[in-house]
């Protein structure tokens, strides 16, 4: 189809999905399953892991890695985290059961989120886990729980509120984490404060830096009060790459609401960085390297000079490249230039277009038709519903041949954050199921179903 340029995103080589999308085993997973699915690639889980760990060996700085279970339910993750020795990240009584269910051992759980119940507090009390306390009158909670309810010290750390984020609802002011302090001490045996933690929005790197080197000047102050203060907690916040410096800078440039269906725009802050000079692992050593505000060591060189060792909870970033969504499309309608797509699912699986922006990361187009003509054919991706916003891909990309019923579509990369953040039974439509892919020492991949506890 001949016409003007349409962006395009195109996403970075991945051998490893690659692979899966010309073995011919997607196209018979979709016929077996009648519908979209996930599938998910954990040996690219354990890639990013053991690129994590290396980064930390590299700085001589002493940390630990929790994945934070939130960006993707399949259990598979957990699995891997307890064959590695990985923590999990955890905010709810029914992730904290998954993850001993699992295998993974209660004290390399951390638990966060807000307000905690006192069932959550008592549980990981009960299997030893790391709590992040987030607010005072939650920290008393855990103070009763633990002289009360348990043998065990409560592991807690104190959430600090980011003084560059003062609107967070997350954390403790000075004020707040003083009396926090105090109260730790006046607990005794009751309690083992570990350290600090904070909850930081963004990606950007020097922020999350002079946060961590404040953390760690707090340690210090704890120390003196007789807490052990030897961990602090960056959270998660390190951006992973879906395409090229290039493409990323070339699609801001030249989208427009021309390039979407209906005149649809965006604001390009709220777009979800695709490409990052420092990403994953690399994002982590760039942290490291980091100088915190005001200091003239790196943050490596403040952890080692304090004794502090580093936490992380990562979701995204072990994620990368280890899974995509498939689509089989259902209907095709011709619009004034560009194609409306129907696919048998809904933009609840591509969690994206509920927060105001776009999963921008072009999906594969696989063919049924060997004589389907081949070309630039935009087309726009909506979903099986009633919804008139409930659109899979509001942007027309241009697809390398011209779609038909029955071609299925690949979102790649969709493991973090997008599989399920959002899912819903919508219309009685069936959850997409998650396909484990195993490619261990065999030609064609094996699959599974992926064993979640529902």
């Amino acid at each position: 189809m001949s016409g003007p340029s349409w962006p395009t995103l195109p996403v970075l080589p991945d051998p490893a999905t690659d692979a899966v999308l010309a073995s011919g085993l997607i196209e018979e997973l979709s016929y077996a399953f009648g519908g979209p699915f996930h599938f998910l690639l954990p040996d690219a889980f354990d890639t990013n892991l053991r690129a994590m760990r290396e980064a930390l060996d590299e700085a001589g700085v002493d940390g630990f890695v929790y994945y934070a279970k939130k960006a993707n339910k399949a259990a598979v993750w957990i699995e891997r985290c307890a064959a590695s020795g990985a923590g999990v990240d955890v905010a709810s009584v029914g992730e904290l059961r998954e993850a001993l269910g699992h295998g993974v051992r209660g004290e390399n759980l951390v638990v966060t989120g807000p307000a905690k119940g006192t069932d959550l507090l008592r549980l990981a009390l009960r299997h030893g886990a790391l709590i992040a306390v987030d607010a005072l009158d939650e920290l008393d909670t855990l103070i009763t729980t633990a002289m009360t309810g348990t043998a065990r010290p409560a592991r807690l750390l104190l959430r600090c509120l980011p003084p560059s984020q003062p609107h967070s609802r997350f954390g403790m002011n000075h004020a707040e984490l003083t009396t926090a302090m105090g109260r730790c001490v006046r607990a005794g045996d009751a309690v083992r404060m570990e350290g600090f933690s904070f909850h930081l929005s963004g990606y950007a790197i020097q922020p999350r830096a002079d946060l961590a080197g404040h953390l760690v000047d707090l340690c210090l102050k704890a120390r003196v009060l007789g807490l052990e203060a030897s961990r602090i907690s960056i959270g998660g916040g390190l951006a992973i790459s879906y395409t090229d410096a290039d493409s990323w800078h070339t699609f801001l440039s030249e989208q427009n609401s021309g390039h979407y269906h209906a005149g649809k725009s965006f604001s390009t802050a709220d777009f979800y960085p695709y490409h990052s000079p420092a990403a994953g692992a690399g994002a982590l050593r760039a942290l490291l390297a980091a100088h915190p505000e005001g200091r003239g060591l790196s943050l490596a060189e403040l952890l080692k000079d304090s004794g502090v060792a580093l936490l992380m909870e990562p979701g995204r970033a072990l994620l990368d490249r280890a899974g995509a969504t498939v689509f089989r499309i259902q209907g095709v309608k011709d619009r004034d230039g560009y194609q409306l797509l129907t696919v048998d699912g809904t933009s609840l699986s591509l969690s994206e277009q509920w927060f105001n922006s776009e999963y921008l990361p072009d999906p594969h187009l696989l063919s049924q038709s060997a004589d389907a003509p081949a070309g630039a054919w935009p087309a726009s991706i909506g979903a099986a519903t009633c919804l008139e916003s409930d659109m899979l891909t509001w942007r027309k990309i241009p697809l390398p041949r011209r779609p038909r019923t029955g071609d299925l579509l690949v979102y790649p990369n969709t493991a973090g954050y997008q599989m399920d953040s959002n899912e819903s039974p919508f219309h009685d439509l069936a959850l997409p199921p998650k396909v484990v892919i195993d490619h261990t020492e065999r030609a064609r991949p094996r699959w599974r179903l992926d064993r979640h506890f529902t």
